[in-house]
């Protein structure tokens, strides 16, 4: 899957961290015998890079219901059989039951966790009983978008419910004309939902429910006024579930305005940073940086590697950079046509692939299972893309390792890192890091 050339060892190596140049655990790592800047800011606290993943032992979860148990039709349970699924995750189990009671509902849970499960299976039961019912879910990306959609097809199988997908970055025309069609769900994006409707291709008013999924990230992304426009147009008398991986005071005002006495539901049993073991890599120069990577992807251990940088052209520099080292790698953002990006996530996700250069635009809202490491190969611009980017290894209570690139001399706190609030303080460990 990877190169397989001798491997380089880094001048100023010592000790048990010697495979990659480490220095002392308490100052990171460090890539070169010199300690010289490279010239570049990078305007932020290291020591929020430099965290030991947590040791506590946290019991699986014991779930009260297997899947079959559920009073839904026996097709749809065939279909979740045939997925593989017997016994539900914390949230499907216990939300599925309240959602098919008619409940509104508030999810705690992270990426990751099965709530698109948790709430497709009971609307695709709803639609079953009632073809006329129809169900809009909002997501904050089209690749969010685009994976619900995927889930919804093979839940659906063979039972004659239909679905849309309607997102920016695609043809406007397409989706119109699948709109014409039958169905009885519309996954989308907000900015999109609104532009549709405002051209009077979607009549809101006959959604009889609707799903926030990641509503903190499309707080995040601006999209609060879309939302309320779409949300003010659905009919009083709805089912709304809100599902997000935190609970900001913009969050809680959406469900003050728009659920009606929901039930809230938290699986979201610890910090998604948590399971994740972080550390920073100092290097001087680019090419530095390029030759510390290479070490790294090298190692056996490095089998599913996200890697994140600030800028698309950045994204496809380092792929033909990798790619010229030999490695099997490929990348996704903004200017990517959605065709080739959905092809790039399915090798990386079947890993035909063993790397995958991402934005952090593209990369919201993904879930890609069993991903060993996340290297931040650029500096991410704020405190909660930082814990964005690594939530997308350690996923399910499994450990993950979540690596940054930091110029040699420590640059002072940024004010908008450290004038934050909410921002947890990581100081420097002195426990003894094992080798990553």
């Amino acid at each position: 899957m990877r190169q397989t050339n001798k491997k380089r060892v880094f001048p100023g190596s010592t000790g048990s961290f010697s495979r990659f140049g480490l220095s002392r655990p308490s100052s990171g790592r460090n890539f070169s015998r010199r300690n010289r800047s490279s010239g570049k800011s990078s305007f932020i606290d290291e020591s929020k890079f430099i965290n030991k993943a947590s040791e506590q032992n946290v019991m699986k979860y014991i779930s009260k219901h297997k899947f079959v148990d559920f009073k839904i039709d026996e097709r749809l349970k065939q279909n979740i059989i045939k997925k593989g699924f017997i016994h539900p995750t914390a949230i499907q189990d216990q939300t599925i039951p309240e959602i098919l009671n008619g409940k509104d509902i508030i999810g705690l849970a992270d990426t990751g966790t099965g709530k698109t499960a948790a709430f497709l299976v009971p609307f695709i039961n709803k639609v079953i009983l009632n073809k006329n019912h129809k169900v809009l879910i909002m997501a904050p990306t089209r690749e969010l978008a685009i994976q619900i959609n995927a889930e919804f097809a093979e839940f659906a199988r063979s039972l004659g419910i239909f679905s849309v997908v309607a997102v920016g970055g695609e043809s406007i025309g397409r989706q119109i004309s699948q709109l014409r069609r039958s169905h009885n769900f519309l996954i989308g994006t907000p900015g999109r939902l609104k532009d549709l409707s405002k051209r009077k291709f979607v009549n809101f008013n006959s959604f009889g429910s609707v799903i926030l999924d990641e509503a903190d990230r499309m707080l995040d992304m601006g999209f609060i006024d879309d939302m309320k426009f779409i949300l003010d147009q659905l009919p009083k008398e709805r089912q709304t579930l809100l599902f997000s991986a935190t609970l900001s005071k913009d969050t809680e005002s959406l469900t003050h305005r728009f659920l009606n006495n929901p039930l809230k539901i938290q699986t979201k049993l610890r910090d998604t940073s948590s399971n994740v073991d972080q550390d920073v890599i100092r290097i001087n120069s680019n090419e530095e940086k390029i030759e510390a990577l290479h070490n790294l992807l090298i190692e056996k251990d490095f089998k599913k590697v996200l890697i994140f940088v600030k800028t698309k052209i950045g994204a496809d520099k380092l792929e033909r950079a990798l790619g010229e080292k030999g490695f099997k790698v490929t990348s996704i953002h903004g200017d990517k046509r959605q065709s080739n990006r959905q092809r790039a996530l399915k090798l990386f996700k079947e890993d035909q692939i063993q790397i995958l250069v991402a934005t952090d635009v593209a990369a919201r809202g993904l879930d890609i299972p069993e991903v060993s490491h996340v290297i931040n190969f650029d500096i991410p611009a704020t405190y909660d893309d930082y814990i964005h980017r690594i939530g997308r290894t350690g996923r399910a209570y499994n450990k993950g390792i979540a690596l940054t690139f930091v110029s040699g001399i420590k640059k002072q706190p940024s004010k908008s890192f450290s004038g934050n609030k909410g921002i947890r303080r990581f100081s420097a460990p002195t426990y003894n890091r094992r080798n990553y």
